[in-house]
C-alpha cells in the first residue's frame, strides 16, 4: 500500500446485517484529513488489489464532498457502490456529476430520512437505499406490524422491501424491516435493545459455534483451529476459561490463554465439555450480531498490534477485546467477570482501566466502529498510532471476512 494515501485518510467502518442475521457487507467510512489532498482515486485501487471474491462486499461512505465528486467523476464501473447523501445533491454540480457516474455503470445508493426521499428522476439514478428512520417513522412502523385497532383502517407500512436502514433502535423494530417487510440490510445493530429484551434469559453460548468446534475435533483439525473457533463466540470461550481454572479440573496452574487450556485438556475432555455445553445453547438468531460484533472488534484490535509482535502477544490481545464487552451479556462489572480468571494483568488494565499496553489497541478498534473521526483522531495522537497503520490494519481486517453465503450484496 501507499502511505499518502492511507496515511491522508481516516477511515471507519460499520457492518450490514442481513434477515439471516448474517453479514451482508460492510458501510466504509472515508474522511479527508486536515487540507483534503487525498488521492481518493487511488484508494480505490488499493481496494481493488485488497479485496478477493471472498472478501465482503464495500459500500463506500465518504465524508466529504470532494471524495465523492472524485469517485462519482473517475470511478470505474465495477468500483464497490456509492453512499450519496441527500443533502449534497442539492448542489447543481454534485447532480450532474451522479447522474455522469449512473450513466458511467457505478452503483449508488441514496442515503438520507426515510421520511424525505427523492424525486423519481432522482431515485432512478440510484440501485438502492441507506434510509434513516426517524422517531415518527419507527413509530407508524410497529403500529402497522401490530395492525389495526377496532374500527380502524389499516396503517400504513413505511418500510420498504430492498433497502438498507440505519438509526433502527428496537429489536422489535428489526424484525418488522428485516423479516416482515423484506429490508434488504440493517446498518449497524441495536445490541442494547436486543440485550435488554432478552435480560431474563440466562445468555448462552452459541448452539453453532458449539456444533463447529465439535466438528473441529471429530475431524482432528488442528490446534490453531480449535483456537479460531472457540474465539468466534466470547461466551463459550469465558465458560472454558472458568472451566479450565475451575477446582473440579484440578490443573496446578492458572490456564491464562485459550490456546493452553486446550492444549491442558485434550481431544476427549473438549468433546465432553462441548456435550455438556450443547443442550442449553443459543440458537437466538438476533445474537449473533451482537457476538459477531463483539469478534469483529477483536480481530481488529488484534491488527492493530505493531508488526513483529509475537504469536503469544497478538492471542492475548484478542481475548482481552473479545472478553472486553462481556459486562453487556453477563450483566455484571467487567473488573469482577475478569477477576475471575488468572488473566494478566495487562487484559485487567486495557479493558477495564483503559491502560497500560494493549490499551491503544482495545480504544481504537472500539473507535473505528464509526463516523466519530474527531474520537478517533484523538486516540490516534493519545496512543501515537500512525494513521496509514490504523488504516491498513481495519483494511486488513475486513477484507479476511467472510460474507454470510445467504447474504445479498449492499
Amino acid at each position: 500500500m501507499v502511505q499518502s494515501v492511507l496515511g491522508s485518510l481516516t477511515l471507519g467502518y460499520r457492518p450490514l446485517w442481513n434477515a439471516a442475521r448474517r453479514l451482508a457487507g460492510v458501510q466504509l467510512f472515508v474522511h479527508d484529513d486536515d487540507g483534503g489532498q487525498a488521492d481518493a482515486l487511488h484508494l480505490l485501487r488499493t481496494i481493488d488489489e485488497l479485496w478477493s471474491a471472498s472478501s465482503p462486499p464495500l459500500l463506500l461512505a465518504p465524508r466529504s464532498q470532494r471524495i465523492l465528486a472524485d469517485w462519482l467523476g473517475h470511478a470505474p464501473p465495477g468500483s464497490p457502490p456509492i453512499e450519496v447523501r441527500d443533502a449534497w445533491l442539492a448542489d447543481p454540480a454534485t447532480l450532474a456529476l451522479a447522474r455522469a457516474a449512473h450513466r458511467r455503470g457505478l452503483k449508488l445508493v441514496w442515503r438520507g430520512p426515510l421520511a424525505r426521499l427523492p424525486e423519481p428522476e432522482v431515485a432512478g439514478l440510484f440501485d438502492t437505499s441507506l434510509l434513516g428512520v426517524a422517531t415518527s417513522d419507527a413509530v407508524a412502523a410497529l403500529q402497522m406490524a401490530r395492525g389495526p385497532r377496532t374500527g380502524a383502517s389499516a396503517p400504513v407500512n413505511p418500510v420498504f422491501a430492498g433497502q438498507i436502514y440505519e438509526d433502527v433502535a428496537s429489536r422489535a423494530l428489526l424484525t418488522h424491516c428485516l423479516d416482515t417487510s423484506g429490508a434488504l440490510a440493517l446498518a449497524g445493530w441495536p445490541t442494547e435493545d436486543v440485550l435488554h429484551s432478552l435480560r431474563h434469559q440466562l445468555q448462552q453460548p452459541a448452539h453453532e459455534v458449539v456444533l463447529r468446534l465439535l466438528k473441529a475435533i471429530d475431524d482432528e483439525q488442528s490446534i490453531d483451529r480449535f483456537e479460531q473457533v472457540l474465539g468466534q463466540d466470547p461466551l463459550l470461550a469465558y465458560r472454558f476459561m472458568n472451566y479450565t481454572n475451575s477446582a473440579a479440573l484440578g490443573l496446578r496452574t492458572g490456564v491464562s490463554s485459550l490456546r493452553r487450556g486446550l492444549v491442558m485438556m485434550g481431544y476427549n475432555s473438549i468433546r465432553r465439555w462441548l456435550g455438556d455445553q450443547l443442550p442449553g445453547a443459543s440458537t437466538e438468531p438476533d445474537l449473533r450480531p451482537v457476538r459477531e460484533s463483539m469478534v469483529l472488534r477483536a480481530r481488529l484490535a488484534e491488527q492493530l498490534i505493531q508488526a513483529g509482535a509475537g504469536k503469544e502477544l497478538r492471542s492475548e490481545v484478542y481475548l482481552c477485546s473479545l472478553f472486553s464487552q462481556l459486562d453487556l451479556l453477563l450483566g455484571e462489572p467487567l473488573g469482577t467477570i475478569l477477576r475471575r480468571l488468572p488473566l494478566s494483568d495487562r487484559v485487567y488494565d486495557a479493558a477495564v482501566q483503559h491502560d497500560g499496553p494493549y490499551a491503544a489497541s482495545l480504544d481504537v478498534a472500539a473507535a473505528l466502529e464509526g463516523d466519530d473521526v474527531a474520537v478517533l483522531r484523538q486516540l490516534c495522537k493519545r496512543h501515537e498510532l500512525e494513521r496509514e497503520h490504523v488504516n491498513r490494519s481495519l483494511l486488513q481486517m475486513l477484507r479476511a471476512l467472510a460474507p454470510a453465503a445467504d447474504a445479498q450484496g449492499a
